[in-house]
């Protein structure tokens, strides 16, 4: 007997998903789903960076430690750039938000949640996540 499994209707898949700030009610933001090629694209775009945050971690001057800060905001930069599509319900200086102008001049709690709910999305650990 042939088993024919036929969907009736095509599945639907976004690349993309919408969500409502936590801290900022009525804002909504929209951010890339993981993919093959948008994980490869991620990974070549933050690698060197990366790289550089180990080796400045491992270090033990306050100096080493301010350049690890900075390579991981950097790196932050990058998910907030590479994932954000679109933020709705938020003007900055009387213009409405991108990833570039939350970056720049916007709500820094707001950054953090998208730039956290992207990394979320790429399925990182608890411990890649703290970078």
């Amino acid at each position: 007997m042939k088993w024919l499994l036929r969907s009736v209707r095509p599945v639907r898949y976004r690349s993309s998903a919408v969500c409502e700030s936590r801290t900022i009610p009525g804002v909504r933001y929209t951010i890339r789903r993981i993919s093959l090629g948008r994980r490869i694209e991620l990974a070549e775009a933050i690698r060197d960076l990366a790289q550089e945050l180990e080796c400045r971690e491992a270090g033990s001057t306050a100096r080493e430690q301010v350049e690890a800060a900075v390579l991981s905001a950097k790196i932050d930069q990058v998910y907030l750039r590479w994932g954000t599509l679109a933020i709705t319900g938020l003007l900055i200086d009387g213009a409405r938000a991108t990833a570039e102008s939350l970056y720049e001049s916007g709500p820094e709690e707001l950054r953090r949640e998208i730039v956290e709910r992207i990394k979320r999305e790429c399925g990182l650990s608890d411990n890649d996540r703290k970078n």
